[in-house]
């Protein structure tokens, strides 16, 4: 006991072996993506969910984790599903997964991007022991109203980070470049995480989560 707290309090609440586990992951993942694609292929927020989810399981900040729980859930589910069922069928029902059957793409790279399917089961994982916060939503939206505008700005335009040159990995021409960025900047956080954080209080309600 330290000034009157018990022991068992000052314990960590997510076990040593996710953080450590997690952290030998970054150390092969980043270094890995930077040699093969640069950079600027940590501007997708699926990518950024990486380093904060390390900062969050480190840290044991539930918001962070929280946040990110919304940013891969959807995200990594609808990625699943369309390479499932490519791999299955050859169609892509979503799109925006052609990559990982492309031959011109380092095995490596496709490999690496299943992490797709990891994410989720962390940040869910984590989720679980320290609850969700939900002021998760604005603050990812916030996030989100950032990285999305920057994506424009500071990568490359066939890259299409994030969609901003147009949806599900294909440019689009229909509206203005810069009210198609405004709109998916908006709705980003409607389509993709609202989902998400519903579910995460209808748990809650439900004594699922805390």
């Amino acid at each position: 006991m330290a000034h009157g707290v018990p022991r068992h309090l000052h314990q960590p609440r997510l076990p040593l072996w996710l953080k450590l586990a997690f952290s030998a992951w970054i150390l092969v993942w980043a270094p890995t993506y930077w040699a093969l694609l640069g950079p600027q292929n940590y501007f997708w927020l699926c990518n950024l969910a990486n380093f904060l989810i390390l900062v969050g399981l480190w840290c044991e900040s539930r918001r962070l984790i929280s946040m990110q729980l919304l940013s891969v859930l959807l995200v990594g589910s609808l990625w699943a599903v369309d390479v499932g069922t490519a791999w299955l069928t050859g169609v892509h029902p979503i799109g925006g997964t052609e990559y990982m059957f492309d031959a011109e793409q380092p095995p490596v790279t496709r490999l690496l991007s299943l992490y797709h399917l990891v994410l989720p089961v962390v940040a869910g994982v984590a989720v679980c022991w320290l609850g969700y916060d939900r002021r998760a939503l604005p603050w990812q939206a916030a996030l989100t109203w950032v990285v999305v505008p920057l994506s424009y700005v500071a990568t490359e335009p066939e890259r299409n980070i994030n969609w901003v040159h147009g949806p599900f990995g294909q440019p689009q021409e229909t509206l203005d470049p810069l009210l198609y960025l405004t709109g998916l900047t908006l709705l980003w956080p409607v389509a993709v995480y609202l989902p998400v954080h519903l579910l995460m209080i209808a748990l809650q309600r439900l004594g699922w989560l805390r």
